[in-house]
Parts: C-alpha cells; structure tokens; sequence
C-alpha cells in the first residue's frame, strides 16, 4: 500500500510551451520516482496550444461552451502525450471525469486526466479531485514560484509568500480576478475548494521537475505552502 496520495495541477504551459520544447521526457522520470513512493494523479492543463485553438475559434464565431470544449480537448491531447511519455508507469487510459481517476487510482499506476466540464479550469478539476480522495497535498506546478501580492511580471516590487492561510489566498485570488486582464495563479473555484477540503496546497515553479522531487521527498522548495496543520506538510 503506497503511504501518501498527491494531486498534482501541472499545467500545459510548463509542461508543454510547444510541442516542440515539450517538457514530457524531464517529467517521465519524475513523476515515476514519486508514484513509486505515494498514489499519485496528475491533471493537465491545455497552456498556451490550448489559448490558440480557443482564440482561433472565438474568430470563427464560436459560443464560450464550444470554446471551452475545444480547450478541453486539448488538455486531453496534452495529459495522452503525457501518457505516452509515462510508459507503462501511468494507466495506459486517460481518465474523462472524477469517478474514472478515483477508480484507476487502485491500479497504482500514476493516473492522468486534462479538462472535464466547460467553464472549468484544470486547477479547479484537480482541486475538486484532491478533496475527493482526501488527499494529503495538491500540488499545483505554474509558470511563477509561489504566489505573489500582484503580478510579478508587470509588478516588480510584488512580494511572495512563503505561507498564506486559505483565507489569505481567497483574498488575494479574489483580488487578481477583479483586475482587467489578470493572470491569477490559481482560480476561484479551485482556491474556494482548497479552503473547504483543508488540504494543503503547494503553489511552486514548475519548469524543472527536479524541484518537484526535492519538494516531495526532502521538503526543501521555493514557493508558497497554503494551509496545512500543526504538524510539517512536507517531506511526504
């Protein structure tokens, strides 16, 4: 019985910018050593491929329902390769809703899965995942190392936490979502589940997936750690 279960929202701009600068084979072994250790589910998302199908068919004249099935779609293409990539260490089928990935957990094999509903994003899938299986942290893998009091590509004296409460991250996710043009690290709909369930959530960068094994195994990171009891949340 492996000891510990991980949720990780590994997004499609870190782990695919392009399919030609694919990050699948850094990740393979990675993501291997971990499920050797801890049940372990991976939700992808669809990142800047998926943005440029969904602006393509917003042109064509596409309702937002249709955009964001397109999108989906796309986060399916990108946890296949990801598959692929994982060889006979994942399930060698991509989970299409909740009760397939909770179901596919007791293989032991590491379980994959993109998008499922229209008007969700993948944090929000593996949010709402984490709190199914009880988790015991969500991981969520972005372009950014932590979470910052403002943008911290347009705002360069932003500081970064090291610790929030989840109350503290509803705030500044609410914050981020009222301003024009935002690029929150994290949804409501994800931060508003990571509040009620009370599983901890590890918000880091995500282009090196060495980090992601130091984290898991050592407990050393740069990022921001939300939540979490009395007790240290890190190393599994």
């Amino acid at each position: 019985m492996k000891e510990k279960t991980l949720v990780i929202s590994l997004g499609g701009s870190v782990l695919i910018p392009s399919l030609e600068e694919n990050r699948i084979e850094k990740y393979a072994p990675v993501l291997t050593r971990i499920s050797s250790a801890h049940r372990l589910f991976v939700v992808v998302g669809g990142g800047g491929e998926a943005r440029r199908y969904i602006a393509a068919a917003r042109e064509l004249g596409a309702d937002d329902a249709t955009s964001d099935e397109i999108g989906i779609a796309v986060t399916r293409l990108n946890a296949r390769l990801l598959i692929a990539g994982l060889r006979g260490a994942a399930h060698p089928t991509l989970a299409l809703s909740q009760e397939e990935a909770m179901a596919r957990g007791e293989s032991g094999k590491i379980v994959v899965m993109g998008g499922i509903t229209p008007g969700q994003t993948t944090d929000a899938v593996a949010a709402v995942l984490a709190e199914r299986l009880r988790a015991d942290i969500l991981v969520n893998l972005t372009s950014v190392d932590g979470v910052y009091s403002a943008d911290p590509r347009k705002t360069p004296d932003a500081i970064r936490f090291d610790s929030l409460t989840a109350r503290e991250l509803l705030d500044i996710v609410r914050k981020d979502l009222l301003t024009a043009g935002s690029n929150s690290v994290m949804d409501m709909v994800a931060a508003n589940v990571v509040a009620r369930s009370g599983i901890p959530l590890l918000v880091m960068e995500g282009r090196d997936p060495s980090k992601l094994e130091e984290a898991i195994f050592t407990g050393r990171f740069r990022g921001t750690l939300v939540g979490g009891g009395p007790g240290p949340v890190l190393p599994l």
